[in-house]
């Protein structure tokens, strides 16, 4: 999530990006800028672009030396948090996702699923109908939230992940006075339902930040509604993209949906390699906290430096074959989740919602077609990849 006062969201801006096809499928321009220029200086951003998967492993493994802090209105959001105070507050929100949670959650996301499917047709558009939907409900869910309240959560958590239309001044600062609107909409939210939860606590995880303690001191109320806002807007974004683009790899080989369907053991290998393939985030920022040498070149103290996931993704000294699709790729090391301290606090949650989505797809549905002739938007953004929209056809096995 970008936050509000940040020129971050620019720096993600490579002009080499802003074609509607390069956002529809940016993984050949990353790929050859790291086979070009694996490390660079954007003079127009300001800041470094660092590609090949060895380097990016580098940063991301090192929080001392490349800091995730983005200045006093990000510090108390959990990405954008060094240690100590990332792991005390890091160790403090595992307790709501470790492994025996995770899987509690798999019959109600099961029915979710379920539910969604059987009230399409014969077709949907993937994003609308079911991968945004899915994951905006469990995470109501887990907050604690009234369902009545959802419909406002995809429209925030979209604001939030938006990128500029364009790179000038005018278009950075409109985009950044829209996410302050929408910070602020969620802060008196979230806020609103704190007060609720203090008079009348829940089974929710609202309530258990509210009466949880790091070294006997409570959660700060914003720092507990800057969590909230992170989970909506990292949580639902990123399962929606990987849902997505697991159904568009599913239509563009097409031979995958019968081998999947007739071996849903190989799923969970499946979600993996979509995750490499197409990864719902692409690059991740950090600020060179010491001069370093990175690639042959030296980043100075206080440089901002973009990692670009999506290109170590795809870097052939890691990967063999990396640009063809391998439903059972292994070991399959992707850094789509991330890499150390920040490592996706919700990929358990979100692995495990993009493996439920795709088996009960395909024991609900066969057949399933992209539609021929509509536009499919991507997502204005350069550091979160996916679809606005993915109309699909299918024929049902439920009748």
């Amino acid at each position: 999530m970008i936050m509000k006062g940040s020129k971050f969201a620019n720096m993600l801006r490579m002009t080499e990006l802003e074609t509607p096809e390069s956002r529809l499928d940016p993984f050949g321009v990353l790929s050859q800028l790291r086979r070009e220029s694996p490390v660079r200086f954007d003079e127009n951003r300001n800041c470094w672009d660092v590609f090949p998967y060895e380097d990016v492993h580098r940063i991301l493994k090192d929080p001392k030396m490349f800091s995730s802090a983005r200045g006093a209105a990000a510090n108390q959001n959990l990405l954008f948090m060094d240690p100590p105070k990332h792991h005390q507050l890091r160790d403090l929100v595992n307790k709501a996702f470790t492994p025996r949670a995770i899987q509690e959650l798999a019959p109600r996301i099961r029915d979710i699923a379920e539910d969604l499917l059987s009230q399409a047709g014969a077709e949907m558009d993937v994003v609308h109908d079911f991968a945004a939907p899915l994951p905006v409900i469990v995470i109501s869910e887990l907050l604690g939230v009234p369902s009545s309240d959802r419909h406002h959560f995809k429209q925030w958590s979209d604001v939030l992940v938006e990128s500029a239309e364009d790179l000038s001044d005018e278009a950075f600062e409109q985009i950044m006075q829209k996410r302050m609107k929408t910070v602020g909409e969620l802060t008196d939210y979230f806020q609103g339902i704190l007060k609720e939860r203090a008079s009348e606590p829940k089974d929710d995880l609202v309530s258990a930040l509210m009466q949880a303690e790091i070294e006997g001191e409570k959660l700060s109320e914003q720092e507990i509604v800057n969590f909230c806002i992170l989970l909506l807007a990292a949580g639902n974004e990123t399962t929606t993209n990987l849902i997505t683009n697991s159904f568009r790899i599913l239509t563009e080989q097409p031979q995958l949906q019968v081998e999947l369907a007739q071996d849903p053991g190989v799923i969970p290998t499946f979600i993996e390699e979509v995750l490499r393939y197409y990864p719902p985030i692409v690059s991740i920022g950090r600020v060179a906290s010491e001069d370093v040498q990175i690639g042959g070149s030296l980043i100075r103290k206080g440089d901002q430096v973009i990692t670009w996931v999506g290109a170590a993704n795809r870097d052939e000294s890691k990967f063999t074959d990396p640009d063809a699709f391998h439903k059972l790729r292994k070991p399959n090391p992707h850094m789509s989740f991330g890499f150390g301290i920040h490592f996706c606090l919700g990929a358990p949650l979100a692995r495990l919602e993009g493996h439920i989505a795709i088996e009960t797809l395909l024991q609900f549905c066969h057949d399933i077609k992209l539609v021929p002739g509509r536009e499919i938007v991507p997502i204005q953004s350069s550091f979160v990849f996916g679809l606005k929209n993915y109309p699909v056809t299918f024929e049902s096995l439920t009748k």
